[in-house]
């Protein structure tokens, strides 16, 4: 287990205080967001349910199934005739994906049109299909991720998450990647304690581990109970390199959380998931689950980039179909509504 933490500070890292509380700019690999959390592009309560109890799967279908699969994937069990296993392919997609967060999309695009104009002129034509490929793809990238920032989703995430009744909140975060959310949680109930758990070691020294320590998260001071600009490295962290199905923890975590981890399970293994859920809550403790909404964004997202992100079982889902799986599991439903690109709950255990 590894404690990311550090004793000193700069401006380097911390360019942005709280006089920058309200401002958002476009940086060269993300956007910069400390704007106020209720706007009406953040979230939130479309159709909500108000007794799930009443739901049922006859009524509202099953989730949509990304079947469109990366060539690696493909290339990978024709080689070794066999389907590729979860966590291999799990590493495969980590290893893709976080290429996306590092690259400077507009800088790759003005490279890929260049490419493309010395391959027409040349009759290059696969060369110039590749560059046009490419055009396409990191245009896609900087309008979802730095001009909608709607992966990580900051004021999105502050709208889902605000409300728990938590001081000093000790978190779980199961299949935690960057960890993006936990420390948002951590900025907005400061000083407590997170546990990141994640298998494949990589998330552990790049994806979280790469985590750009200047990106600020609005959160609290909890001194005064004023707007705070928080950092990464002014919060207790721990990272645990695990299969979650491993983990020997008992019922001591404030909050259990999970992004697009649910999604990735088929039906027959998802009470095993929420269950994960489950066995680390303190009575009373909070689930937060989101996982990728079922709209024609998310479907064009998903084929596009079908070679970047499609290594694995993944559905895409309605906020009716997360809660009806939480509530089916044991949980009552507190919260539910959709942000920019995913559903989410908070939900209790009934």
């Amino acid at each position: 287990m590894d404690v990311y933490q550090h004793s000193h500070t700069s401006q380097a890292t911390h360019p942005y205080t709280e006089q920058d509380i309200g401002t958002t700019k476009l940086l060269p690999t993300y956007r910069m967001d400390l704007r106020p959390t209720h706007t009406k592009d953040v979230f939130y309560d479309a159709n909500p349910i108000s007794d799930w109890s009443e739901l049922s799967w006859e009524k509202i279908g099953r989730p949509y199934r990304v079947e469109r699969w990366s060539k690696e994937k493909l290339r990978w069990e024709k080689e070794h005739d066999q389907q590729l296993p979860p966590k291999t392919s799990w590493e495969m997609f980590n290893r893709s994906f976080q290429q996306l967060f590092d690259e400077d999309a507009l800088a790759t695009r003005k490279e890929a049109l260049g490419t493309l104009g010395k391959s027409l002129t040349t009759l290059q034509l696969h060369e110039a299909l590749e560059s046009v490929e490419e055009i396409i793809h990191t245009s896609v990238w900087n309008k979802i991720h730095r001009i909608e920032d709607a992966i990580w989703d900051p004021r999105g995430k502050r709208a889902l998450f605000e409300g728990l009744d938590v001081e000093k909140p000790e978190i779980l975060f199961l299949g935690a990647a960057d960890g993006y959310e936990a420390m948002q949680l951590m900025a907005m109930y400061p000083g407590g304690h997170t546990v990141l758990v994640d298998y494949d070691d990589y998330c552990r020294t790049h994806r979280f581990g790469e985590f750009p320590e200047s990106y600020p998260f609005l959160g609290e001071n909890p001194a005064t109970g004023a707007p705070k600009v928080w950092y990464r490295d002014e919060m207790n962290i721990d990272f645990e390199v695990c299969d979650i199905r491993d983990l020997k923890y008992g019922k001591e975590f404030d909050i259990v959380v999970s992004i697009g981890l649910i999604e990735h399970f088929p039906d027959e293994y998802k009470p095993l998931a929420l269950d994960m859920h489950r066995r680390f809550l303190k009575p009373g403790g909070y689930a937060i689950m989101t996982t990728p909404r079922a709209q024609l964004q998310s479907k064009i997202f998903y084929t596009l980039f079908a070679d970047t992100m499609n290594f694995a079982y993944r559905e895409l889902m309605d906020v009716k179909h997360l809660g009806l799986y939480a509530y089916e599991n044991g949980f009552e439903i507190l919260r539910h509504g959709r942000i920019k690109a995913h559903n989410g709950i908070i939900a209790r255990l009934r």
